[in-house]
């Protein structure tokens, strides 16, 4: 195990003693072994060469090609959990490979959750493991293929978008520039393009008195509370600073319809 540390340390793996025990328990002989630690060490991430990423507790299917969920992304899914009425109806937007939905329909049997997100194979990945818990998740871009008959009949939208902006892209790890899909990235030129596309989605969806909550970074909150107020919802900010996280949790204005 010692040889196996030196080798992912000197790769620049800063958590090499954590990833080498996860890599070692997900081998299937020394062989195998080997074959995982080469991908690693080559600069894949590891949670597309073990197959999962950890979430709230969970293991969150992931594969080659898909965005990681990030701990971080965590304090949407609680807050989303919290604001959710009994028997209510959550919409996890730009899902990925759903960890959102999927932690929230752990916690909250009670809740009817749908997840959304423009990549097919990533959405695959999401329905596989949300269908078991009661959940559902649909190819669409926001809301554009959603049934029509949750309009203004959600309680709460949670959401992860992208919000990177362009220009920061190059900045990013390897790791994430050169194996994640680079539309699960780039928010656009002020990093808040897509996060002002959830807003609107949501106040088609959400139901009056509906709760909408996006995560976003300590630099781009102010542009993601103006992204907010521009679509109809009064906003506030919520952190975690343990997990160095920022989300929007936002509330449609009473005077704002969604027709």
């Amino acid at each position: 195990m010692s040889d196996l540390v030196t080798r992912l340390r000197q790769a620049g793996c800063v958590f090499a003693e954590e990833e080498a025990a996860i890599l070692y328990s997900a081998a299937a002989d020394t062989a195998d072994l080997e074959r995982l630690v080469a991908r690693r060490v080559s600069g894949e991430p590891l949670e597309h060469v073990v197959g999962w990423a950890e979430f709230a507790g969970l293991r969150i299917p992931v594969a080659p090609g898909v965005f990681v969920p990030r701990r971080r992304t965590e304090l949407v899914a609680r807050v989303a959990a919290r604001l959710a009425p009994a028997s209510g109806t959550v919409v996890d937007l730009c899902c990925g490979a759903g960890a959102i939905g999927v932690a929230i329909a752990t916690w909250r049997e009670d809740l009817t959750v749908i997840a959304a997100d423009i990549d097919p194979v990533a959405v695959e990945l999401a329905r596989r493991t949300l269908e078991p818990l009661g959940g559902t998740a649909l190819v669409s871009d926001m809301d554009a293929s959603l049934p029509p008959a949750l309009a203004g009949r959600a309680h709460v939208v949670a959401s992860c978008p992208p919000y990177v902006p362009t220009r920061q892209i190059a900045l990013m790890p390897p790791e994430a520039r050169h194996y994640e899909p680079r539309v699960a990235l780039d928010g656009g030129k002020d990093g808040a393009r897509m996060q002002a596309r959830v807003f609107k989605a949501a106040a088609r969806l959400l139901a009056p008195g509906g709760a909408c909550v996006v995560e976003t970074s300590e630099h781009l909150v102010g542009t993601t509370l103006a992204a907010a107020s521009e679509a109809g919802f009064t906003a506030w900010i919520e952190k975690d600073e343990d997990r160095g996280a920022t989300a929007v949790f936002a509330r449609l204005r009473s005077t704002h319809s969604n027709a």
